[in-house]
């Protein structure tokens, strides 16, 4: 008679592959799943009894910031976990801890991820190490982030080009965190740092990517009127380069640019046929990153989600600010920071058209340092199952989940995860279909979805709904292609 370490009985399983969802058993021995099917005969040190509901792979969630919240314990990470979450996709637009130190206050948006002080690893291998010796509550896979490459190679001077010895040297360190267990380059080209690095120069880094298989993923250099030629830089990066191509939150953002996704998803679309080009998305009309003031406008709904200065003002709508002050809402953004924000930025058709698409992949891009964080960190999974899924029939069940686990795994390279097969890793969540939704708002951002019943991190039980987190730290770094 079999035994097993966990055996969940009379699941509904969604496979992560987008098949039609089964009824069945699944039996994990260690990491592992071992079997699927009539279990019946079986006994286990643990039963679980699913009771119909849904069992579907731990969500990946495809674009996070989590690159400090993994190195502080299970709490730190109940965002995500409360979510189904069991891996995290960190590094992204162009953000990393590693590969550098820094010697003083990094500039935004890097320090949204911390001070100065949290960068102390002066290699990926010494964050991977830390991972190693104290590891994470879900599993992670990190990206390179152009922006730290550039503060380091080019000693803060960013307003500029790199020189061709600058961008050798970024080369070099890509390379060096590639081979140490890093799985592609990240840059955000929207950004002050990295705007004035022409597309010659993100060429000669990524050019590292070459020879390690890595991803080239990127916030493009403009979303906004400008979004189709910057899909076209981003398209010839990864051509010129070698490398498969992520394009990250994709949106049209500003009231000028509403509609167009019908033309980005054709190009996008038109590109795939000869080169790997895929893309993430948030299920929200609103976007979050640094407050810049350069970004203001008084047409532009702005709410404040944390404030160095004033940090009072986390909630608050920026023109309300203003008037407050009796000033400008450029003048008031400039007297919050460093600050963070939430841009009401996207037109909902627009996110229905992104999200329903087949290559669409689901990233929370949540920021876990604001005070007032966007919603999205805590309530990305969940909604799309709840609303999209279940009460707007954007897609299906099975699509949503293939959205959130193969499909991404698929992408990202991850070996024997994001699906419910014999020898996968036993990255698992069990959801009631018919009641998970999210719960987190603009004005309530902190609050766990419903429905989340349980939480498996290779293997190892790592939240439970309505008790919270088990204090488990499962998880482990993820890389490309790894066997």
């Amino acid at each position: 008679m079999p035994r097993y370490d966990l055996l969940i009985r009379h699941a509904t399983i969604y496979d992560g592959t987008g098949s039609p969802a089964r009824k069945g058993d699944v039996g994990v021995a260690g990491e592992r799943i071992v079997a699927i099917g009539d279990l019946s005969a079986a006994t286990a040190d643990r039963e679980v009894d699913a009771g119909g509901r849904a069992l579907a792979p731990g969500f990946i969630d495809a674009h996070t910031h989590d690159d400090q919240s993994v190195l502080c314990g299970a709490d730190c990470m109940l965002p995500k976990l409360s979510q189904g979450v069991t891996t995290v996709v960190i590094g992204n637009c162009g953000l990393s801890l590693s590969p550098a130190t820094m010697r003083k206050r990094p500039p935004a948006p890097l320090d949204l991820i911390g001070g100065a002080d949290a960068w102390q690893f002066d290699s990926f291998s010494a964050y991977a190490d830390t991972l190693r010796r104290a590891p994470p509550a879900t599993n992670v896979y990190a990206l390179i982030g152009h922006m730290v490459l550039r503060c380091e190679a080019m000693d803060f001077d960013l307003d500029r080009p790199a020189t061709d010895k600058e961008a050798e040297r970024m080369r070099r360190r890509l390379a060096e965190a590639l081979m140490q267990g890093a799985s592609g380059f990240s840059t955000g080209l929207w950004y002050p740092p990295s705007r004035h690095a022409p597309t010659d120069e993100v060429i000669a880094v990524a050019e590292a990517l070459r020879n390690h298989g890595g991803l080239y993923v990127t916030h493009m250099r403009d979303e906004g009127d400008g979004v189709l030629d910057s899909i076209e830089e981003t398209l010839k990066i990864g051509r010129d380069t070698g490398s498969a191509v992520v394009i990250s939150h994709h949106k049209c953002m500003l009231p000028q640019n509403f509609g167009r996704s019908t033309e980005t998803l054709a190009r996008i679309d038109r590109a795939a046929k000869t080169q790997k080009v895929d893309f993430d998305v948030y299920p929200y009309p609103a976007g979050s990153t640094a407050l810049m003031p350069d970004r203001v406008s008084a047409d532009l709904p702005i709410q404040i989600s944390s404030s160095e200065p004033h940090p009072e003002m986390a909630g608050r709508m920026l023109n309300d600010i203003a008037a407050e002050w009796g000033i400008d809402a450029v003048g008031a953004a400039k007297r919050l920071l460093p600050a963070a924000a939430i841009y009401f930025f996207m037109h909902e058709d627009d996110v229905r058209r992104i999200l329903r698409h087949p290559r669409s992949m689901i990233g929370s891009d949540g920021i876990p340092s604001n005070d007032m964080p966007h919603p999205r960190l805590w309530g990305t999974f969940p909604r799309v199952l709840g609303h999209y899924a279940r009460e707007l029939g954007l897609i299906s069940l099975e699509q949503a989940v293939h959205k959130m686990t193969g499909l991404t795994a698929g992408v990202f390279g991850m070996t024997d995860r994001g699906v419910l097969r014999e020898g996968a890793y036993a990255d698992l969540v069990l959801f009631d279909p018919d009641t998970v939704v999210d719960t987190a708002s603009y004005t309530a951002p902190k609050t766990p979805a419903r429905g989340i019943e349980e939480v498996w991190v290779n293997g190892v039980s790592s939240y439970v709904g309505g008790k919270g987190v088990t204090g488990e730290c499962a998880g482990r770094l993820v890389t490309r292609n790894a066997q």
